[in-house]
């Protein structure tokens, strides 16, 4: 009986030993698995296509040149972050700030990038083109591109677009989820906003598109609806981009792209650049939300015992952070474009400061490293590494604006 005690301890102990060691082993594997990712992560040049500071933290009298404890972006973040070339959103909704109008208003946001810019020219420097921004890049500073969120800016005014482009406008996204005179969006397409008469391009729209090319600035097809999509698709004679998108195979919402789009964005040499919007991500996270904005909400206000609006909204966003993507599921969004039709197509367009809910591992621009570790940990070579956090981006750029 004493003896098969001692066997027994003895045994445990070993197999306590043993567990030791592998956790041991395991966490040296994973510190070198994390070395790998940042190495790779430093080395490459990582553009994210869309951030809203502008709007969302520089107009509210923010200065984005230090650290700041509100929003997700600022230069001391986005170079803990890896962010070498930054497109700032330059974004007005379907009613104009100003009583002058959207092209003003337009005007004003670029402004006050060039004054940021002005003032810190140790921290940030501006490109135009292709070859301007390779040129600034790992200089320790943030490379400052334009895109203009939303066709209605323009005014259905050449002279106005050529301002835009004069002022150093790299995208023109073609709608903002509002039509306007000339392309129909997404969310008017799809039914969720506006009836529209008239789906897809107008013969102004489609000049519109061949004055981009012309102009060396990208076609951006993120927020317009199908018909635009593919009259847009037809008409250029440049790469495409999508600057903040995501799946509708993954998560079947108005704003994400279905195959036959992720195919023909492929086809013209285009890139997707993956929007982190939880609502754009997760199928669940939509539903979930979807219930307690409505049903759940209604039932909560209901009770005898009502709880407080505080309570009601503390509930809700606690049900919504328990069921809040995080990094795996914005890799599945990039997995499926690359599995579909390669990785040549794919980017990043985070969204940040433009999303009232981030994922789990990607709550600001300093958590891009968790995506470039998620990548290299289901197998994604430094090559393609290197395309998804911004060459393909590079790419296109380079085929519009050399």
């Amino acid at each position: 009986m004493l003896k098969k005690q001692w066997d027994n301890q003895v045994f445990m102990q070993h197999r306590l030993v043993a567990l030791i060691g592998l956790f041991f082993f395991s966490a040296v594997l994973s510190a070198e698995a994390q070395t790998r990712s940042s190495g790779i992560h430093k080395r490459s040049i990582l553009v994210d296509t869309h951030n809203d500071c502008l709007s969302g933290q520089v107009l509210e009298g923010r200065d984005i040149s230090v650290l700041l404890s509100k929003g997700h972006s600022d230069y001391v973040r986005w170079k803990k972050g890896g962010v070498d070339i930054q497109f700032f959103s330059v974004y007005t909704g379907e009613t104009p700030r100003r009583k002058m109008g959207f092209f003003h208003d337009a005007l004003e946001e670029i402004d006050s990038l060039q004054h940021i810019i002005l003032r810190h020219p140790d921290k940030f420097d501006f490109a135009a083109s292709y070859r301007q921004a390779k040129q600034k890049v790992h200089r320790n500073k943030v490379v400052a591109m334009i895109g203009v969120e939303g066709g209605h800016m323009i005014e259905s005014d050449f002279s106005k677009l050529d301002t835009l482009i004069a002022r150093g406008m790299s995208y023109l996204t073609l709608t903002w989820n509002n039509s306007n005179d000339w392309a129909t969006s997404a969310m008017d397409e799809s039914g969720a906003g506006k009836v529209v008469q008239h789906k897809g391009l107008t013969e102004f729209g489609k000049q519109v598109v061949r004055r981009l090319n012309e102009a060396g600035v990208m076609v951006d097809l993120s927020h317009v609806g199908e018909q635009t999509f593919y009259d847009a698709i037809a008409v250029t004679t440049k790469p495409v981009i999508l600057t903040h998108s995501s799946i509708w195979a993954l998560c079947p919402v108005f704003r994400n792209v279905k195959d036959d789009q992720i195919k023909a964005v492929a086809k013209n040499g285009g890139v997707i650049c993956i929007n982190f919007y939880p609502a754009f991500i997760s199928k669940k996270f939509v539903e979930t939300r979807k219930y307690w904005e409505g049903p759940g909400k209604d039932s909560l206000s209901r009770l005898s015992a009502k709880p407080s609006p505080d309570a009601i909204n503390a509930i809700i966003q606690t049900a919504l952070q328990q069921n809040m993507p995080g990094v795996t599921e914005v890799a599945d969004h990039i997995d499926y474009i690359v599995k579909l039709v390669g990785d040549n197509y794919v980017g990043i367009g985070a969204d940040y400061d433009g999303i009232g809910y981030v994922p789990k591992g990607l709550e600001d621009v300093t958590k891009y490293p968790n995506l470039t570790e998620e990548l290299k940990r289901r197998g994604y070579s430094n090559s393609s590494i290197r395309k998804i956090l911004g060459g393909n981006v590079l790419r296109v750029l380079k085929a519009n604006h050399p």
